[in-house]
């Protein structure tokens, strides 16, 4: 099965979104309309409504189940207690520092990849951004719990699916600290980070 990368899900959705959010406001639209009437409407005038309604709501569902298999980390989020992963990466946060973090990491083609993230102070995110900028994938990073002299940590279970090669920074607003004086650098900046091969494509995704 070919995954969509999350650029291509976002132009389908983003045109999906908008022509579904102006049906709704056609909604109310109709119903402010009709509340300007002095005339009562006629029972059999709201039917068309209702059935307008129906539609909407029968869209909305059958969108969702449509493109389920087509969003790769939905799957993963709902089964990932029975999902073993390819390779585990643990690293620490503080300080806005990255601690015990691996130089490169080296991915092959479909391989599921779980990054443990522990913070020591502070709230951070953990996100792999393209070189363009666009993101791939982050979650949040809170102060993990003691337990039993270890910290709790936050997961992220990701199967790369395209040929790239991505930074990781954090993407939560932790303090002043995260950039230079002048605000330029982000010094949590990991450029390179992580390089995705072997898969069959004509470009990086």
């Amino acid at each position: 099965m070919t995954f969509a990368s999350s650029i291509e899900l976002l132009k389908f959705h983003n045109t999906a979104y908008t022509i579904y959010a102006l049906m709704i406001i056609s909604i109310i639209a109709w119903f402010g309309y009709n509340l300007t009437r002095k005339e009562k409407a006629k029972s059999v005038v709201r039917i068309p409504f209702y059935t307008y309604i129906g539609f909407l709501v029968a869209m909305g569902v059958g969108h969702h189940i449509f493109t389920y298999n087509t969003i790769p980390w939905v799957s993963e989020d709902i089964m990932r207690h029975e999902i073993k992963a390819d390779a585990e990466y643990t690293f620490e946060i503080a300080k806005h520092k990255w601690i015990g973090l691996p130089k490169k990491i080296t991915v092959q083609c479909g391989q599921k990849i779980r990054f443990n993230v522990r913070s020591r102070d502070l709230v951070y995110g953990f996100g792999l951004f393209r070189q363009d900028g666009s993101l791939v994938t982050q979650m949040q990073v809170n102060p993990g719990t003691d337990v039993n002299g270890i910290l709790e940590s936050n997961d992220l279970l990701w199967t790369f699916n395209h040929n790239g090669v991505f930074n990781l920074t954090s993407t939560e607003y932790s303090g002043p600290e995260q950039y230079s004086e002048d605000g330029k650098k982000d010094l949590m900046l990991v450029k390179n980070f992580v390089e995705v091969v072997g898969c069959q494509e004509g470009g990086a995704k």
